[in-house]
């Protein structure tokens, strides 16, 4: 089973509290849940601690680069690349705290401007999935299909080989 990590800093609070708690998922929670009760001052109910469940993420394994095990490759085509960048912006601020995404790279092809390609990266497909279940990852879907020309064509990549150059 893969050790979870709960990380403070991803989360704006008055105390700018940098804590990182890893470990097996229900001592992380556990802990987690006590910190955000004597630190944090939260209320211990279910609720929260379905939240903090839905926050932790995998911890990298060692050895692996950057610990991204997944990619999504997105391709489409658009003239509206302004509005695009709009929207991208919306949802990296809406999904704040929430996204499982962890690197975004846009490119666009050099020999067909306005022929893009997004390469998002993530520590697992099970991570992509949950990100792509966000309610904001989802309005971001339907709002960028209406700014491309044809619909986005999508590829779900597993990582078999990745090197710092």
């Amino acid at each position: 089973m893969a050790r979870k990590i709960a990380d403070c800093r991803k989360y704006p609070s008055e105390i700018n509290c940098s804590l990182t708690i890893s470990g097996e998922e229900e001592e992380v929670l556990r802990a987690a849940t006590e910190h955000a009760v004597t630190v944090h001052r939260h209320e211990d109910t279910p609720e929260l601690r379905e939240q903090i469940r839905e926050l932790l993420v995998d911890e990298t394994p060692a050895g692996e680069p950057d610990g991204m095990n997944f990619v999504q490759l997105i391709e489409f085509k658009t003239g509206k690349r302004d509005q695009l960048d709009e929207l991208l912006d919306e949802w990296e601020e809406a999904t704040g705290g929430k996204r499982t995404a962890k690197r975004a790279l846009l490119t666009q092809d050099h020999e067909h401007p306005g022929s893009y390609y997004e390469l998002v990266e993530f520590p697992s497909y099970e991570e992509a999935m949950r990100n792509s279940r966000l309610p904001e990852t989802d309005a971001l879907s339907r709002k960028m299909r209406d700014l491309c020309d044809e619909a986005p064509t999508f590829h779900n990549l597993d990582v078999v080989r990745a090197e710092r150059l």
